[in-house]
């Protein structure tokens, strides 16, 4: 991170210091969890909905941290207070000393911030892109799936004076979500992947979703650059908000003069791997196999492809990165290979509609007869979608049915939540042995432990609260640790 003073941190938030902060104080990292300080952190005391972060103050002091930032005045066991900077609200503060640094880079380095949102794939695209920019110059990405207004400004705090690129994966449950961010970054690249059903439910409507997503369009200033999914209506229709340049990614063969990439020729391999021409703008074009898993990912590999490609990089650069390159966040159609032979495909991190047709697509695809006329037996473990609202009846219907038409040999489902993927499976034709339903996570466990067989190919899918990713790795290391599965 970069270091900021006592004086700094005052005149960003315009917060007020405790008695006891020393005047020579510098921050040089920034965590909201105490289990995490580092010394000279700032521990940022955010109230949560099942815990309060001043409850942790004192933990995080005597962890190294040099002072908090809080809302409220605290006091250590002799009641005197801990040095604290005092604002009204925590996270804003956080967002506040975020827009500073990046301002800050954008002076010093010229730095460039892309912003990615989506109802999917933006953890896929931020990891492809910062492999892609990384090669080029010192590039902040996000851990894991950071993209709210808490997880930005954390992104943020990991750049140092020598960073040119920041990659921010920008998520939203509301209207106005996005505009929080991007009012915050700043973003000179926005890329939207998708408009999808994912958080439907706190949006009220898929509408909604698309107006919200197209806020990070609408922050583009002139000299920015809007990137969208041709492929995706409600995408490419956003380039009427945009105030900057329009540029397109996608597949279809109507393919518009300011494309940026296109994909050409896309296939599947025997591995469940894309693999697709790449075709730039400046006639460039390299035939590439990526380490992903589905189809659907050809849209992620073009949006990284195409934001690489607008900041400059070369196509060939971009390729040549690509070709071959895997997942870098977990839980994102994670390929584990037991030593039994029984394939794992922990996808598990989240889920909506869309993915989950997609991710069941892929097992289809994976369980086909091979050369020599072999097929594997697929399972899908499925759990519950969350956050569909009205929807989330019917789209649990329609899964069921899904899995059914693309011949998934087996469909465990599992919660009540879920329950209706598991009835609609039964009213369209499976029975006995090829569905089951199970209320709990643990007697999942023991199913699949008891009836796996080597060959196997079992996906996790379900929404990140329905807690099927720790079961997936729980299945994937029952061979790995010697116990029998």
């Amino acid at each position: 991170m970069i270091d900021l003073s006592l004086s700094d941190l005052l005149a960003i938030t315009g917060g007020r210091a405790t008695a006891s902060v020393a005047p020579s104080t510098v921050i040089s990292s920034v965590t909201t969890d105490s289990r995490d300080v580092l010394p000279g952190a700032l521990f940022v005391a955010k109230p949560g909905e099942f815990s309060d972060g001043h409850a942790f103050i004192d933990k995080a002091l005597s962890s190294g941290a040099t002072l908090a930032l809080a809302e409220r005045v605290t006091l250590d066991e002799q009641r005197a207070e801990h040095p604290a900077i005092i604002v009204d609200d925590a996270v804003e503060a956080m967002g506040q000393i975020a827009a500073h640094i990046v301002e800050y880079l954008k002076k010093k380095n010229d730095a460039v911030v892309i912003g990615i949102t989506g109802s999917a794939g933006k953890t896929t695209t931020k990891d492809l892109l910062a492999s892609i920019l990384s090669k080029v110059a010192p590039t902040v990405s996000p851990i894991g799936s950071y993209n709210g207004e808490v997880g930005v400004p954390l992104t943020v705090f990991s750049a140092t004076e020598d960073t040119k690129y920041l990659v921010i994966e920008m998520g939203a449950t509301g209207i106005g979500h996005l505009t929080y961010l991007t009012d915050m970054v700043h973003p000179k690249i926005g890329v939207v992947l998708c408009v999808g059903t994912a958080h439907a439910g706190e949006f009220g409507g898929v509408e909604n979703i698309e107006k919200a997503k197209g806020e990070l369009v609408e922050a583009l200033d002139a000299s920015g650059t809007a990137l969208l999914n041709y492929d995706d209506s409600r995408v490419a229709r956003m380039a009427q908000r945009s105030g900057g340049a329009v540029r397109y990614f996608g597949t279809v063969s109507n393919k518009p003069e300011n494309a940026s990439v296109w994909a050409e020729d896309v296939v599947v391999n025997s591995d469940g791997q894309p693999e697709l021409t790449l075709e730039f703008s400046n006639g460039y074009s390299q035939r590439i196999t990526s380490g992903l898993l589905g189809r659907h990912h050809v849209s992620n590999i073009l949006a990284a492809a195409g934001a690489a490609a607008e900041l400059g990089i070369e196509a060939a650069l971009i390729a040549q990165t690509l070709d071959g390159l895997t997942a870098g966040s977990r839980w994102r159609m994670e390929r584990i290979e037991r030593a039994d032979g029984v394939t794992i495909i922990n996808d598990a991190y989240n889920a909506n509609p869309e993915s989950m047709r997609a991710a069941l697509r892929t097992l289809a695809e994976l369980g086909l007869p091979n050369e020599q006329g072999v097929a594997r037996r697929t399972w899908a473990v499925l759990g519950e979608m969350l956050e569909l609202g009205d929807e989330s009846r019917h789209e649990h219907d329609v899964l069921g049915r899904i899995a059914v038409r693309m011949n998934i040999k087996k469909l465990l489902v599992i919660g009540w939540g879920a329950k209706l993927a598991y009835n609609s499976a039964v009213l369209e034709g499976s029975w006995g042995d090829e569905a089951y339903f199970v209320e709990t996570i643990e007697e999942a466990r023991s199913q699949l432990a008891e009836q796996l067989l080597p060959g196997d190919i079992v996906l996790f899918k379900s929404s990140n609260g329905a807690g099927l990713r720790h079961l997936g790795d729980d299945i994937a290391a029952l061979v790995k640790e010697g116990e029998d599965a």
